[in-house]
């Protein structure tokens, strides 16, 4: 089956808010209360021989130090983190589409998912004030 194919059913057949956007595009939304208090978009789509997945995670917030990220990238696998140049955090991964089976696509949606959530997460207890401390967003490095 074409990788094509492939997403188009697996997509088909997800819960949730879901869309085919073109020919080898495609949109996911969770849901806030799934996706750290805010929905969360993953794209995926089939173009010139490589599956890709990418994920909106996180605003650019003055609090936020994006390089911090760069060293995320170091333990992980099939997915990596990146930021725009206005700040904004993103989590992609790519995939050949010869490799692309539903496993395959399974685990990737899953890692890019995971990672958009553990950035969200990581930000959301950084913002938490500490005992006595007053300080909030301001204080992530």
């Amino acid at each position: 089956m074409a990788a094509v194919d492939t997403v188009d059913d697996y997509v088909a057949n997800l819960p949730g808010e879901t869309r085919r956007l073109a020919h080898g595009e495609w949109g996911i939304t969770l849901a806030a209360e799934q996706a750290g208090g805010w929905p969360l978009d993953v794209g995926v789509r089939v173009a010139d021989g490589i599956l890709r997945v990418q994920a909106f995670a996180l605003p650019a917030t003055e609090g936020v130090n994006p390089w911090n990220f760069l060293h995320w990238n170091r333990g992980t696998r099939y997915i990596r983190f990146a930021c725009t140049r206005g700040g904004d955090i993103w989590v992609h991964a790519d995939l050949p589409v010869s490799a692309v089976g539903e496993r395959e696509l399974d685990r990737l949606l899953g890692l890019v998912t995971e990672g958009a959530l553990a950035v969200r997460q990581s930000m959301a207890q950084r913002a938490e004030p500490t005992a006595g401390s007053g300080e909030g967003w301001g204080a992530v490095s």
